[in-house]
């Protein structure tokens, strides 16, 4: 088998509307489709993050709440490549977005930093 690259990640959230805001507004990440499905009470946001990888979006009636954090097994954080990370983390605050400092990873010495989504799924920014 021959992977060429991830085609789609997919985050369920506890409060829709305010997650889609978050996708949208605040990462500004595009929307490919949205689809309501009627029988599992159930929205699917398709987002496109620079036209490059997927995100599916979608919402249940009271999923479960996340075990613990990044050292919970399974999604350990999710990750977005930006070329300015201090003006990316400035954006963030100006819309309300709590942002750990940033810190040097010790072995590529690139710049990065973690935020929240609003079900405090782990986000990062790593400066390209």
């Amino acid at each position: 088998m021959k992977i060429s690259k991830i085609h789609h990640i997919a985050v369920i959230c506890s409060n829709y509307e305010r997650s889609k805001k978050f996708y949208t507004e605040v990462l500004g990440l595009k929307v490919l489709s949205e689809v309501y499905r009627e029988e599992r009470e159930s929205y699917k946001l398709d987002l496109m993050v620079n036209d490059l990888y997927q995100i599916e979006l979608f919402s249940f009636p009271n999923p479960p709440g996340r075990p613990t954090q990044p050292e919970a097994a399974g999604l350990r954080h999710l990750a977005f490549e930006v070329a300015n990370i201090n003006e990316a983390v400035q954006e963030l605050k100006e819309k309300g977005i709590n942002v750990e400092e940033i810190r040097v990873d010790p072995i590529t010495d690139k710049k990065f930093t973690f935020f929240q989504d609003p079900d405090g799924l782990p986000l990062e920014l790593y400066e390209a």
